[in-house]
């Protein structure tokens, strides 16, 4: 797939263009590739792509309805407690713009159950006694610009009187929130296999590579698919792919959120610590050996701030390469 980012194009003079594609080419060769990956290796009869209202879930669906026509893609919506009511709209808006047909699924009454949040909340008094009815919450990492840092994440409370705290999340609390907010992830997942199973479709992931790459993503959550047609793409490429798409430009212009915790909350302040188009940039120029000083020059950041982004990369890709893991074996199994 013709798609820039290969080790060929590192001999250019690094600019902010590196990235740059050709859209319709690139769509054309994605849709080939899932009508045969749908159609023939999974041999399924359409595509379920959970919608959420941003950029990578609508491109993934508008390539479905390229591969296989809209009658055979269907839409899923999968609201909580927690989510901005934008998400629902805005996935309401793009699945209508594509013609295709949408499910809503509530899944707060499933999460209720499984104790979601009651151990989230749990979690957060281990540090705000007072959290309870009314207040919101969401969790973030210091800036890599203003110096080296340790990874400590840092818990914010709003009080229904709009009064805002902030403090140093404790591991233990740290690990139980997360591993309570993973609960939507994987129920989000077990809702579009019900409904991959119950219409005989495969299941569309939607990571880009920055999410691939850095393992932004929840095992059994939303990491689990059948086909991630956009995870060799770069961010800046998928927001190509959108416009060359004609998805509604309410959608395109959205920042990139996590829509995991009651307060709004960016994927910058909660895992990448840079803009989308910066990070794309700085791992682009670190998977392809680019000096830290050529990169610097092209986004106006420092040298020493961009080794310090080349850092987190590495530390990043260490710390979640499990989640890209099969289950391991003793021993193979035959000739699966």
């Amino acid at each position: 797939m013709n798609v820039a980012g290969s080790p060929a194009s590192d001999a250019r003079v690094f600019t902010s263009d590196v990235l740059a594609i050709d859209p319709n080419a690139v769509c054309g060769e994605i849709a080939q590739a899932m009508a045969l990956q749908v159609q023939r290796t999974l041999r399924r009869r359409g595509a379920i792509v959970a919608m959420s209202g941003g950029i990578d879930s609508s491109v993934c669906a508008a390539l479905a309805v390229r591969a296989l026509g809209p009658s055979r893609v269907l839409g899923l919506i999968l609201p909580e407690r927690d989510s901005s009511d934008d998400s629902r709209r805005l996935a309401e808006l793009g699945a209508a713009a594509l013609g295709i047909e949408t499910v809503v699924e509530d899944i707060a009454p499933a999460l209720a159950a499984a104790g979601c949040y009651a151990r989230q909340d749990e979690a957060i008094r281990m540090v705000c006694r007072e959290y309870g009815d009314g207040w919101k919450c969401k969790i973030s990492i210091p800036s890599l610009l203003d110096g080296d840092r340790l990874t400590l994440f840092h818990l914010t409370v709003m009080s229904p009187t709009g009064e805002v705290r902030r403090t140093v999340l404790p591991l233990a609390a740290y690990l139980q929130l997360v591993a309570a907010t993973n609960f939507k992830q994987r129920t989000r997942a077990m809702m579009a296999y019900y409904h991959a199973d119950r219409l005989n479709y495969a299941v569309v992931g939607t990571p880009n590579r920055l999410e691939y790459d850095q393992g932004f993503f929840v095992k059994g959550g939303d990491g689990l698919a059948d086909l991630k047609p956009i995870a060799h793409l770069y961010k800046t490429q998928v927001y190509a792919l959108a416009a060359h798409l004609a998805i509604p430009e309410e959608i395109r212009l959205r920042p990139p959120t996590t829509d995991t915790y009651s307060m709004p909350q960016s994927q910058e302040e909660f895992y990448f610590s840079l803009p989308y188009d910066r990070m794309d940039l700085c791992l682009y120029g670190h998977t392809h050996g680019v000096p830290p000083s050529d990169v610097a020059e092209a986004i106006g950041l420092t040298p020493v701030q961009v080794e310090r982004v080349y850092r987190d990369i590495e530390a990043k890709r260490r710390a979640t390469r499990a989640l890209h893991l099969s289950p391991l074996l003793v021993e193979k199994v035959g000739e699966i």
